[in-house]
């Protein structure tokens, strides 16, 4: 190949990369659906393709070397925008899959505690209230369960939330508060 073969097929080369740019574009933005990564994504390419112009052997087959080129390409640019953890800043709890003995005893605390709060609220409250959170009944399946209208479902409910709230902030005050009559767990 004499040089005057290879800047002719260079001058060819350019021309074909600078028609195949806004095809690669709209194709990039496809991809990524954002304007500014697509120019990045297709000037990496456009550039990887010149260096690397005699990779390629067959001028027919330039698109789909410019798109595998342009893939290439978009996988770099994800994997460099990608947040990296640095393994030693992660504490052991989060490395391990198993709960540890310590966030078993606050879980059973938790659910006592709310037990005992559920269990101080009145009878009316404390079935409408277990029937919509744990049974996840709807208001009227509840109205009718209870034999009772849907605002009264509605209105227990809200004060059965407010007295929880209040009961469970006071567990986080003071803990020792007189036990109530525990809630019977029916399976």
């Amino acid at each position: 190949m004499s040089i005057f073969n290879f800047f002719g097929r260079s001058k060819a080369f350019e021309a074909k990369l600078e028609q195949s740019q806004p095809r690669l574009y709209r194709l990039a933005y496809a991809w990524c659906r954002n304007a500014a990564v697509a120019d990045d994504v297709v000037q990496d390419t456009l550039a990887k393709a010149l260096i690397q112009s005699g990779q390629l052997r067959d001028m027919d087959a330039l698109h789909g070397w410019l798109l595998s080129i342009m893939a290439n390409c978009l996988k770099d640019h994800y994997r460099r925008q990608r947040n990296m953890e640095d393994i030693d800043d992660l504490s052991d709890d989060l490395l391990s899959g198993d709960p540890n003995p310590e966030d078993c005893y606050e879980q059973n605390q938790v659910i006592q505690r709310v037990r005992l709060a559920v269990g101080h609220l009145p009878l009316g409250q404390r079935q409408v209230v277990t029937l919509v959170d744990l049974e996840e009944c709807s208001y009227a399946e509840v109205a009718i369960i209870l034999d009772i209208p849907i605002g009264t479902v509605m209105s227990r409910l809200s004060r059965a939330r407010i007295a929880l709230r209040d009961l469970l902030l006071e567990y986080i005050k003071s803990p020792e508060i007189a036990s109530a009559p525990r809630m019977l767990r029916v399976k």
